[in-house]
């Protein structure tokens, strides 16, 4: 097939997780053409015309989506999916609904919990799922309502107001660091996994769960994976939180629930072709939701690219597969 990569478009001047698609662009490129397919790297803009009408001009059978900001804005990354569909053109992952429903947060939350599936209490400026009186003293995480990749989010991100309103004054304070909407989430003291799903011809298959550790994180260090653990090389997060793979026998029921639960936030958002559920483990052994994100980081150094080697299935079979499971349900 003749493949188009769209990609979030990235100036000189972009953060170094904006850079990171750049990666996958080479990554993703290198598999589809060891399948046999020809490629184009194409960039996403916000000129909707200019795009459709590259995009028809490349007479491509396939996007590969790896869209993950519009003009620098992660609110806008559902405008790709929206317009590959206004133009019927067949793309990799998730739909322009499941887009935008995992990508917006606080929309993400409201639907798990009405689906009873357990996330963390929240608080925005306009709603509140908390039960009164105000917890005051507590701890909560002020993240943003939008932006992935631990934008804006570090040790400082946690909170313990005395009141309703003094959270939402933390909130307000921080929202030109959180790209213009935040909210606020019940901070869950415990251990954090991913569990990150890929489709198969037999359905959804959930690759080996793994755990973030957090070495030399003595009481006085909250256990985060910030922006710094993610992305900043001369930080001591980045090398001090690694992902492990290997639990004893007394983790199994806690791993089938994740895995039960990550399987069912797939069927929910109705996902396609990847995804990754992200956990908090409080402790009491008790698992909760934090995110959905509908198409992962592909990069070789990333947690799904971790999980699939893991599970033993070689990068070139991974897009095979995510590119089958757009023509099995696109």
């Amino acid at each position: 097939m003749k493949a188009v990569i769209l990609h979030s478009e990235i100036d000189a001047c972009a953060s170094a997780d904006e850079q990171d698609v750049l990666v996958q662009v080479e990554t993703v490129t290198a598999a589809l053409r060891a399948l046999g397919h020809e490629t184009q790297a194409l960039p996403f803009s916000l000129d909707l015309a200019a795009m459709a009408d590259r995009l028809q001009r490349a007479s491509c059978d396939l996007v590969f989506n790896l869209v993950e900001t519009c003009a620098g804005k992660g609110r806008l990354i559902h405008l790709a999916p929206a317009l590959l569909d206004a133009l019927g053109i067949p793309y990799t992952g998730a739909g322009t609904e499941a887009t935008f429903l995992s990508s917006n947060k606080l929309a993400a939350k409201r639907i798990l919990r009405a689906s009873r599936l357990r996330t963390p209490g929240w608080v925005s400026l306009t709603d509140s799922s908390l039960k009164a009186p105000f917890p005051a003293g507590s701890p909560f995480i002020v993240k943003s309502v939008w932006e992935h990749a631990s934008v804006g989010l570090e040790e400082g991100s946690v909170v313990s107001p005395r009141s309703l309103g003094g959270l939402r004054d933390e909130i307000r304070g921080r929202l030109g660091t959180l790209g213009g909407a935040a909210y606020a989430e019940r901070y869950v003291d415990g251990r954090e996994f991913n569990l990150s799903v890929l489709a198969g011809s037999r359905g959804p298959e959930v690759l080996p769960p793994a755990e973030i550790e957090f070495l030399g994180y003595g009481d006085e260090k909250l256990r985060i994976v910030g922006y710094r653990a993610k992305w900043d090389e001369k930080a001591y997060e980045y090398h001090h939180t690694p992902r492990r793979f290997d639990f004893g026998p007394q983790d199994g029921p806690l791993l089938r629930s994740l895995k039960s639960t990550a399987l069912r936030c797939w069927e929910l958002f109705g996902l396609r072709g990847y995804a990754r559920v992200d956990y908090r483990v409080d402790r009491g052994g008790v698992p909760w939701i934090l995110e959905i994100n509908s198409n992962p980081c592909l990069s070789p150094d990333s947690g799904f690219a971790a999980a699939t080697d893991r599970a033993g299935i070689r990068f070139e079979a991974v897009i095979g597969r995510i590119i089958d499971d757009t023509f099995r349900t696109g």
